[in-house]
C-alpha cells in the first residue's frame, strides 16, 4: 500500500547506481535542461518553494526558503554541502540512497548549486559508510566523464565541481555547523549562531547545507513540476517519507511512502504488524532525540507538524517498534545513554545536563530513585532546552518527556513499587561512563522481580 519510488530507485532496475541506468530513467534531464536554457536561478528556487519541500534531515525547515537565504550577488565563493553523516540508531536511508541512487544526489546538489550561485560542493559522508562512499566516488567519475561536473559544462558557461569527504564517526557532526567544522579539518563541534551558514559557512563563505533526501528530491521537482510534488502528501508536509522500520516488526526495512499515511497504516499495512503475534506497546520515532509514542497514537499522520504536536518528531524517518515486552524506562535509558555519549561537551548545559539525566534514569531503572527525581529531570530538561548551544542539548529531554507522558505507569512501577513490570531492566548491559573520556563499562544485571 502506497509504496513510492522518488528518492529510492525502482527495485526492478539493474545496477541503478550507474549513470547508464540512471539516465534511462530520465536522470540528468533536469540538469541538462538547466544548462541548456540557463533559467533565472530565482525561478529554480521558486519551484522548490512552490513544491512545499521541507528538509528531510529532521527539522522539516522549508527547503526553498533555506535556498533563498543564500546571497547570489556577493563576490567570492558559495558552497553547497550535503549532510550524509547518518548516525541515528535505526536509520539507514541515506546509506542506501548513496549505494543505489548516487546520481540523483549529485544532480540535486548541482541544481542547488545553480540556484544559489555555488560552483563548488562537498558531500560529507559518514566514515563507516565504505560501500556508499565508493559508489558515490564512482558516480562522481561517471558524471565528470559525461561532462556534467567540472568547468563550462556542456558549453553552457556554468561551472560546478563536487567532492566527497568522509567523516570521522561523531554523531554531533550531523549538526550542520559541527559538520562544517569537521569538513574544515577541525574537531566537530557546533558553532555559535548567529552568524548562520548562509552568511558564514564553510571557510567563512555562504553555504547551503541539506540532507541527502532533501537534495535527491530536487531533480524530480524540476522535471515534473512543483504542482506534481505538492499534490503528494498532506497539509504542509508534501512529497514522500522514507521510513526505516526496525524493532519488533514483521517486515523491517526501508520504505518510501506518501506523507499523510497514519502510523497505523505504516505499521500494519506496510510493516506487517508486530512480529510473532505480540501486541504493540510503543513507537520510538525520529532518532534518539525524537519521541516515544504509545499504541494509542496509531491515528497520527506522517506529518511534520502533527507529529511534533503529539510530542514526537518524524526526524530522519526512523521508526523503532516495541512490543509488550519492552520497558519504556529501559528504552529511555538507552536513548539518554546514547545522547550523553555523543554530546561534544562544548556547552555545559548539554555536557552536564545529559550526564545528570542519565544518572537519574539509570537510578530509576535500578528501582533506586530518590524523591523528586522526575521534577529534577524536568528542571534539567528545561535548562537544556533554553540554553544549550545546538539541537543535541535543546532536544535532549524530549525522549524522557514523551516517555513519561505516555508510559507513566512504567515509571510509577519502578519508582513507587520497586519493580520493572516487563523485566526489561533485568540483565547485564553496557552503558557509557558518566565521564569524559568516551568509554564504556560493564554494568551487571539488576535482579528486580516483576
Amino acid at each position: 500500500m502506497g509504496i513510492c519510488h522518488i528518492c529510492l530507485p525502482k527495485p526492478e532496475l539493474s545496477e541503478p547506481w550507474t549513470i547508464e541506468s540512471y539516465s534511462r530513467e530520465g536522470g540528468y534531464e533536469a540538469w541538462r535542461r538547466i544548462l541548456s536554457d540557463r533559467p533565472d536561478p530565482a525561478d529554480v528556487v521558486q519551484q522548490i518553494t512552490a513544491s512545499g519541500l521541507r528538509g528531510r534531515g529532521g527539522a522539516g525547515f522549508p527547503s526553498g526558503l533555506k535556498l533563498s537565504f543564500m546571497p547570489r550577488d556577493m563576490p567570492g565563493q558559495n558552497y553547497i554541502v550535503c549532510n550524509s553523516d547518518e548516525s541515528e540508531p535505526g536509520s539507514f536511508k541515506d546509506r542506501d540512497i548513496l549505494r543505489f541512487n548516487p546520481h540523483q544526489v549529485i544532480e540535486g546538489m548541482a541544481i542547488a548549486g545553480y540556484a544559489t550561485g555555488s560552483t563548488v560542493a562537498y558531500n560529507y559522508i559518514r566514515g563507516e559508510f565504505h560501500e556508499p562512499w565508493l559508489r558515490f566516488e564512482q558516480a562522481l567519475e561517471e558524471a565528470r566523464g559525461a561532462g556534467l561536473l567540472g568547468q563550462n559544462l556542456l558549453n553552457s558557461g556554468v561551472d560546478f565541481e563536487l567532492y566527497s569527504q568522509r567523516g570521522a564517526g561523531a554523531y554531533i557532526c550531523g549538526e550542520e555547523t559541527g559538520l562544517l567544522e569537521s569538513l574544515e579539518g577541525k574537531k566537530g563541534m557546533p558553532r555559535f549562531k548567529p552568524p548562520f551558514p548562509a552568511q558564514f559557512g564553510l571557510w567563512g563563505k555562504p553555504s547551503n547545507i541539506n540532507n541527502v533526501k532533501t537534495l535527491a528530491y530536487a531533480p524530480e521537482i524540476i522535471s515534473r513540476g512543483a504542482e506534481w510534488f505538492s499534490s503528494i502528501g498532506v497539509n504542509r508536509s508534501t512529497g514522500t517519507a522514507i521510513l526505516c522500520l526496525t524493532g519488533a516488526i514483521t517486515y523491517p526495512g526501508l520504505y518510501e511512502v506518501p506523507m499523510g499515511l497514519t502510523l497505523g497504516e505504516v505499521i500494519d499495512d506496510i510493516g506487517g504488524g508486530v512480529r510473532n503475534g505480540k501486541k504493540l506497546k510503543l513507537l520510538q520515532t525520529g532518532g534518539p532525540l525524537g519521541g516515544v509514542l504509545s499504541a494509542d497514537s496509531m491515528s497520527i499522520h506522517l506529518d511534520f507538524d502533527e507529529m511534533r504536536e503529539a510530542g514526537a518528531i518524524l526526524g530522519a524517518g526512523g521508526i523503532i517498534v516495541g512490543d509488550e515486552e519492552v520497558c519504556a524506562v529501559d528504552l529511555t535509558r538507552v536513548l539518554v545513554a546514547f545522547c550523553q555519549f555523543e554530546s561534544c561537551g562544548k556547552c555545559f548545559p548539554c555536557r552536564l545536563g545529559m550526564e545528570h539525566l542519565l544518572e537519574i534514569v539509570e537510578r530509576i531503572a535500578r528501582c533506586e530513585s530518590k524523591p523528586g527525581d522526575l521534577e529534577l529531570m524536568q528542571s534539567i530538561g528545561n535548562t537544556m532546552e533554553t540554553s544549550s548551544l545546538c539541537g543535541h542539548g535543546q532536544l535532549g529531554f524530549g525522549p524522557i518527556r514523551s516517555a513519561i507522558t505516555h508510559f507513566g505507569a512504567d515509571f510509577k512501577a519502578h519508582i513507587e513499587e520497586g519493580r520493572c513490570p516487563t523485566g526489561g531492566c533485568i540483565g547485564p548491559r553496557f552503558v557509557p561512563k558518566n565521564t569524559r573520556p568516551f568509554a564504556t563499562e560493564f554494568v551487571p544485571g539488576d535482579q528486580h522481580a516483576r
